[in-house]
């Protein structure tokens, strides 16, 4: 039985009379364990503790240390990789695979955020490009902010919290967490690790409980100053409203369009958009969702990509041969198959999935959608994807654009021009050329346009927003009885 509770340089928070909640396994709906909810007045406290060890530790501590430290955790969980996947399994219900690969992933965050500790930099400003900037000299550094407020989702705990931590840490921050209260282990575990490699009590601080309760007094606490925020868009934008005068960054939600044009490599695009759907059963934001293909090649695609479909193996996610797991709660489950019913009803065809047992969903692929349904013009946040009949290039990157979300693209074509008209086209943050939109690598700059959100990760990207660009000028003085 796991039991946590938040954490306030270093000291855990589980006595007195407090709120329990209990934390299920999504495959078995069994109790794992449970997390005891901090208050208002321990948020407070966080944030006050973690100003505190930011203005006489961590402002300080000089970079080298900061990224021993960042190295020290990679090797920690590097040596303790197949116990956290485990863990990502039995709260996440994630696949045994797909855990392994997030686990490798966060070890890469970790060594991005060691070398960009030691990469932080300015620049020399030529002064006297202006009229009386002669014997004047001036530069520029990057400098921490202070206590950055992390909120992070269930559907990659431990790498969406080291997208927030590791950055925070490289650029000399400090860090009050509230990590999702459906997975909350897993960055319990990446915080003792953080403590074992070095990082100084209170630097890193946790908040457990519901975010209704606790996000608030944390966004709002004037002594944070940088919000990051991974979630639905109804809670991020409400978030966005509250931390008024600080910096934040949001990833939020998408539909994630992806194009098949009739010259595309059709066996790629098809495991690339398997990959791309159905990945942690499609509870990904950036998840192949919105499907366009090309009239020519329709039939071809998606028969290639039904027959892959059905055969998916679905089951425990603790067993190596698991590929699709189950959703993280009922409730998620229900909801998508509402969505599926809605659809049928309006005129959509279930080309293969669409049944429900529990907290899973068969892979789903729905046929003669219109762009007015919810599978289609919502996020779906489930292993759905939806595949619309396209013609010309114009008409496609007209129903691509036709979105209030804007995060990520996939385009598959062998024409080098038309990719990049089209990616030039495409009113989203990122664009991939035969590749799913779901791709990610952990350096690269990763947000999104309308309403998925503001600001960007990926771990250079974020320890810019995660400080301050500082001017110092300097006037050089003539020399005075020979000094």
């Amino acid at each position: 039985m796991l039991i946590n509770g938040s954490f306030i340089d270093s000291e855990e928070l589980i006595a007195g009379e407090r709120d329990v909640i209990d934390v299920l396994n999504p495959y078995n709906q069994e109790k794992i364990g449970h997390i005891f909810c901090a208050t208002r007045d321990e948020v407070v406290q966080a944030v006050e503790n973690a100003h505190e060890v930011f203005q006489h530790t961590m402002k300080k501590m000089p970079a080298h240390r900061r990224s021993q430290i960042l190295r020290n955790t990679a090797d920690l969980l590097e040596l303790r990789k197949e116990a956290f996947a485990e863990l990502l399994t039995l709260e996440a219900g994630k696949p045994i695979v797909e855990a392994r690969g997030e686990v490798a992933r966060a070890i890469q965050v970790l060594h991005f955020a060691a070398e960009g500790a030691k990469n932080l930099h300015g620049e020399q400003i030529v002064l006297d490009n202006a009229i009386g900037g002669e014997q004047q000299f001036g530069f520029s550094k990057r400098v921490p902010l202070g206590v950055v407020a992390a909120i992070t989702p269930f559907n990659f705990p431990l790498n969406m919290a080291l997208h927030k931590i590791a950055p925070a840490i490289a650029a000399g921050n400090t860090i009050v967490i509230k990590p999702a209260e459906k997975t909350p282990f897993s960055t319990v575990a990446l915080y003792k690790l953080f403590l074992e490699a070095g990082l100084p009590s209170g630097a890193l601080n946790i908040i457990q409980g519901p975010g209704q309760n606790l996000v608030e007094p944390l966004v709002t606490h004037p002594l944070v100053k940088k919000v990051t925020f991974t979630g639905s868009g109804a809670v991020g934008w409400k978030i966005h409203e509250m931390a008024k005068g600080k910096k934040v960054t949001l990833e939020l939600g998408s539909n994630a369009p992806n194009i098949i044009f009739d010259d595309a490599n059709i066996d790629n695009a098809v495991s690339s958009i398997l990959m791309g759907g159905f990945t942690f059963a499609g509870q990904a934001c950036v998840s192949a969702q919105r499907i366009f293909v090309h009239e020519s090649v329709y039939d071809e695609f998606l028969n290639k990509l039904t027959e892959k479909v059905a055969a998916l193996r679905i089951g425990d996610p603790k067993e190596e041969s698991t590929q699709l797991g189950p959703m993280i709660t009922e409730e998620a489950a229900k909801k998508a198959e509402l969505w599926i019913q809605e659809a049928v009803e309006a005129g959509a065809v279930i080309r293969t999935g669409g049944t429900r047992n529990g907290t899973f969903l068969e892979p789903t692929i729905l046929e003669n959608v219109n762009l007015e349904m919810k599978v289609v013009c919502q996020e779906v946040f489930a292993p759905i994807i939806a595949i619309v009949p396209f013609e010309t290039e114009e008409e496609v990157i007209s129903y691509a654009n036709d979105s209030r979300y804007g995060l990520q693209a996939g385009v598959f074509t062998n024409n080098i021009n038309l990719a990049m008209r089209v990616a030039e086209s495409l009113e989203t943050g990122g664009v991939w050329i035969n590749e799913a939109s779901v791709k990610r690598y952990d350096h690269i700059p990763y947000g999104g346009v309308k309403e998925s959100g503001i600001g960007k990760e990926g771990i250079h990207y974020a320890i810019e927003e995660m400080t301050d660009l500082k001017f110092i000028g300097m006037k050089i003085l003539s020399r005075i009885n020979g000094q």
